[in-house]
C-alpha cells in the first residue's frame, strides 16, 4: 500500500495572550477598521470585581480602550501594567490586545462569565 505524500502544513503565528484571573488579552495586529474610542477617567478598566470590588486596570497613561461589535480592545504603550489586587501585575509589552472575558462550562447549564 502506498502512502501518499503529506502536504505541507501551514504553521499558524504563535498567539501571545496574558491572563490575569477572569481576563484574558491576546495580542492582534491592530484594531479593527471603525472600532470606537471608550471615555475612561483615570483607569482602563478591563473587568469590574463582581464580588470584591477590585478591579483589572491599567492607568489611562498607558492605555485606551475601544469597542467594535460588541468586542472590546485596547492600545497599550510602553510601561503598561495590568494591575488587580488580588494577582500579580503584568506589565504588557506595547501594542494592540482583544479583551477576553473568561467563561466558565458547568454541566446542564448555560456557559456563564467567570466572577473573580
Amino acid at each position: 500500500m502506498l502512502l501518499k505524500a503529506r502536504q505541507a502544513s501551514k504553521v499558524l503565528p504563535k498567539t501571545i495572550s496574558y491572563r490575569q484571573g477572569d481576563v484574558l488579552v491576546v495580542k492582534i495586529e491592530h484594531l479593527p477598521e471603525g472600532a470606537n474610542e471608550m471615555e475612561c477617567e483615570e483607569r482602563v478598566i478591563l473587568q469590574a470585581g463582581e464580588v470584591t470590588g477590585h478591579c483589572h486596570a491599567i492607568p489611562t497613561e498607558y492605555a485606551r480602550m475601544y469597542t467594535h461589535k460588541g468586542l472590546r480592545y485596547i492600545e497599550v504603550q510602553p510601561g503598561a501594567i495590568l494591575r488587580h489586587e488580588e494577582h500579580a501585575h503584568i506589565e504588557l509589552p506595547a501594542g494592540y490586545y482583544r479583551v477576553i472575558q473568561q467563561r466558565e462550562y458547568v454541566p446542564e447549564a448555560p456557559p456563564r462569565d467567570v466572577i473573580d
